[in-house]
């Protein structure tokens, strides 16, 4: 079982220190992509399964010499390009499969550089590892996979209100790439600030349970970030729709405003489930004639991704 993750920005895309991106993000409980492998005459994967997970068992097939005469079942599965990093969970999840069947003793992150994960953001990786809140170290020259330089519990009763919008999704694959190379110079002192805000604000609000100072921290990054890639995907929200519910969100007392990677998922935190789940009514209601959005109460998982042999 591979869990789901919320994105919540990148801390330096500046560089400016010999390191690009490093990233924060939090593991989910209630998504995830759960799979399972048996012995078969040839290659079979469950029919509603995407594309990906065809292609990704074969690609590791062939890198760890194992047969590919396996059937892969799957039973659920991270929506695809919404945000919710479906593809490295997928490519971890079938991975940890295969090294537990074939009991080839490999790593998490052996499993993340055979299928070119973590070239930017390393947070897929790591909740699968350890869950929590994950911040990675970016990319330097000789980086692999990025390292985690900081991993905390979230509290039990955080939530998380996600706001979906089911007409679109962000940008992916080669476009996506595209998007980064044409992306503006990112100025060095706002790293640096966005650094010092999440060193000395944020993971000490984390560590003493202010979830209001933590999510003043995060709507800041997002926003920055966030206005940084307005120009790729149309605004500081790639779903305008789910920028009007966030900022509705956000008037009632959410925390935590942003956008998970390249959306059109938006995301928000409040203290308690019984508050969650109000606050998931009122919007629900507010915006009863927008039949596109959906909204989502989920909880942080504090714990990796699950192998069972």
């Amino acid at each position: 079982m591979a869990p789901a993750r919320l994105h919540m920005g990148f801390i330096d895309l500046s560089g400016s220190l010999g390191r690009h991106f490093g990233s924060i993000g939090v593991a989910l409980n209630e998504i995830n992509t759960t799979l399972s492998l048996g012995y078969a005459d040839t290659l079979t994967v469950s029919s509603h399964a995407p594309k990906r997970a065809l292609s990704c068992i074969k690609e590791l097939c062939a890198n760890l010499n194992v047969a590919d005469k396996l059937q892969l079942d799957l039973h659920s599965n991270i929506p695809e390009h919404i945000g919710l990093g479906s593809g490295t969970q997928m490519a971890i999840a079938i991975g940890m499969a295969l090294n537990a069947f074939y009991d080839l003793g490999l790593s998490v992150r052996d499993i993340a550089a055979l299928t070119d994960r973590g070239a930017r953001s390393g947070i897929g990786i790591a909740i699968f590892e350890q869950g929590g809140l994950i911040v990675d170290g970016g990319r330097g020259e000789q980086t692999i996979t990025p390292p985690v330089i900081a991993r905390m519990n979230i509290p039990d009763d955080w939530r998380f209100i996600l706001v979906f919008d089911k007409r679109g999704k962000g940008l992916h694959g080669a476009d996506e790439i595209q998007a980064f190379k044409e992306l503006p110079p990112f100025p060095p002192q706002e790293a640096a600030r966005l650094c010092y805000l999440l060193m000395m604000q944020g993971l000490p609000a984390l560590a003493e349970n202010n979830i209001n100072l933590f999510g003043d921290v995060i709507t800041q990054v997002q926003s920055s970030v966030g206005e940084h890639f307005s120009g790729a995907q149309g605004g500081v929200f790639a779903s305008q729709d789910v920028a009007t519910a966030m900022g509705y969100l956000q008037e009632q007392g959410a925390v935590a405003i942003g956008q998970t990677s390249w959306g059109p998922t938006g995301f928000c935190a409040v203290q308690g489930a019984n508050v969650a789940e109000k606050l998931k009514q009122q919007v629900e209601q507010q915006f009863s004639g927008c039949e596109n959005l959906e909204i989502l109460v989920v909880s942080a998982r504090n714990s990796g991704g699950e192998v069972f042999a």
